[in-house]
């Protein structure tokens, strides 16, 4: 006997998927949602500033920027605004809310903070930018009474930009902000630096940049396939004495790089800690 495929929660939705703030990342988040099954027609969006991907959703049926009150059940409330734009935002939701799923991706905010403003059943996530193109991946934590069925509506929101790690401290998501959330611009300025060193060092600028890139787009696609943890892959690259390992010597200096990401990384965490004040 075949056994029956299990059913998406965002196949089998009750209710609407409320998106508030549908900008880069919520609309990331909105297509990844659309690509694995929801219906359009679940969907409501609110924004002032719509873009145009996000406004043809309509012909769809997708509702764009109804009246609160025109909206009905709400199975989940995703907050993607500015966190400095929640304390305007927030309570105008609280209508719409009730004992609702509500998931925030906004970074420095607390399960408390919410709670406060526009109350609900609340999840706080922290997705990153490579969710743009379904590579992000996402670290989330629920409030004691988010239901197990929310939850799991939640890990298929988050899932359809990436991958998903759950944590029961919410303490832990400044460190994953530094991490994961701010962590992209790190590999960025890794490829700018890379590029700006090679022109340094006598290469044409566009070769430098596309050396750069690749690069760090190659080895990253390497890490993610091997089942060789990132030491030992950096192990392999250098040969004792050689290029490598003159370049490492330099990068794993007493003053180098392990130093220098561990302080920008704690800058970070304290940030995060910072903005939730």
């Amino acid at each position: 006997m075949t056994a029956s495929p299990t059913t998406s929660p965002l196949s089998s939705l009750n209710g609407h998927i409320v998106l508030a703030g549908a900008g880069k990342m919520g609309g990331a988040m909105l297509m990844g949602w659309l690509a694995g099954g929801l219906d359009p027609k679940r969907v409501v969006v609110l924004d002032p500033y719509l873009s145009d991907e996000i406004k043809a959703l309509a012909a769809t049926g997708a509702r764009l920027n109804p009246d609160i009150s025109e909206i009905g059940e709400v199975a989940a409330l995703i907050l993607a605004v500015k966190p400095q734009m929640f304390a305007d935002v927030g309570p105008t939701l609280r209508a719409i809310v009730g004992d609702s799923l509500v998931v925030s991706i906004m970074a420095g905010t607390t399960i408390a903070g919410i709670s406060k403003t526009c109350g609900g059943r609340i999840v706080r996530a922290m997705p990153n930018t490579p969710a743009a193109i379904g590579r992000g991946i996402t670290v989330a934590v629920a409030a004691s009474d988010v239901a197990p069925a929310q939850r799991e509506l939640t890990d298929a929101l988050l899932r359809a930009t990436g991958s998903v790690e759950w944590v029961e401290d919410e303490c832990l998501i400044d460190a994953v902000t530094a991490v994961s959330g701010s962590g992209p611009a790190y590999v960025f300025l890794l490829a700018e630096e890379m590029a700006r060193a090679g022109i340094a060092a006598g290469l044409p600028p566009e070769l430098a940049m596309k050396l750069a890139r690749e690069t760090v787009s190659g080895s990253g696609e390497l890490l993610r396939q091997s089942e060789l943890d990132a030491a030992t892959l950096r192990k392999n690259v250098t040969s004792p004495g050689g290029t490598t390992a003159a370049a490492l010597n330099v990068l794993m200096a007493e003053d180098g790089f392990e130093p220098l990401l561990t302080k920008a990384i704690a800058a970070a965490t304290a940030r995060s800690k910072e903005l939730a004040k």
